[in-house]
């Protein structure tokens, strides 16, 4: 009983960890789009979209306890602002810093990781700008490369933004990954599923030989 207690307090957690991720991920989304709308143009959210992936680079990776700061609820909106100011003094566009503040004033300087992140995807729907991630038994010549690029760009009606990797276990062939949708085109997949085409046989074999060997001894 104590168990089963146990197991059910666990998924409780869990449960209640997802629920709070995806509500950030929302809010994330809200305040994302709400900065790529206050940019003039095109070119002002890309200028943003970089600003805040540098600042959580060069920034709070560097500099953890300045996110902590930033992020804790036991400081008040007047100093924070403050320290964004004087932070960003020299450097950081005027819609950088606004932006802070707007975080700073409604408390959700603690969701900006998320927000960066809901920025640059939003960006990219924004531009047809498509993540891609090759993997190949081996390098690629530069040549294919843009071979394959130009094959992607026009199947997919965007611009594929190219990660590609090597994976020697692969053996030959490629493997494309597409958002969240993989295409696998290796021969060691292709090994894989020809044994599991095999196993399925022998099995089907097997179970046959069985059932005519019942039906013998039935008669």
């Amino acid at each position: 009983m104590a168990e089963s207690s146990d197991f059910t307090a666990r998924d409780a957690r869990t449960a209640a960890e997802f629920a709070a991720d995806v509500m950030v991920e929302q809010i994330a989304r809200v305040y994302a789009q709400a900065a790529l709308d206050a940019a003039e143009n095109q070119a002002a959210s890309a200028d943003l979209v970089a600003e805040l992936e540098s600042l959580m680079s060069d920034v709070f990776d560097r500099l953890p306890q300045f996110e902590a700061i930033l992020a804790s609820a036991r400081i008040g909106y007047d100093e924070k602002a403050a320290l964004i100011d004087k932070a960003f003094q020299r450097q950081g566009s005027p819609l950088l810093k606004n932006f802070l503040k707007v975080l700073a004033r409604h408390g959700r300087l603690d969701c900006l990781r998320a927000i960066v992140r809901q920025a640059r995807r939003l960006f990219d729907q924004r531009n047809g700008v498509v993540d891609v991630r090759l993997t190949t038994a081996a390098e690629l010549d530069p040549a294919v490369q843009t071979t394959v690029a130009a094959a992607l760009q026009q199947s997919l009606g965007g611009r594929p933004r190219i990660v590609h990797a090597v994976d020697a276990k692969l053996i030959g062939g490629a493997v494309l990954r597409i958002g969240d949708t993989v295409y696998d085109g290796s021969v060691a997949a292709q090994l894989k599923q020809l044994r599991q085409q095999m196993i399925d046989r022998s099995a089907h074999e097997i179970q046959s030989r069985r059932d005519r060997f019942r039906h013998s001894a039935g008669n």
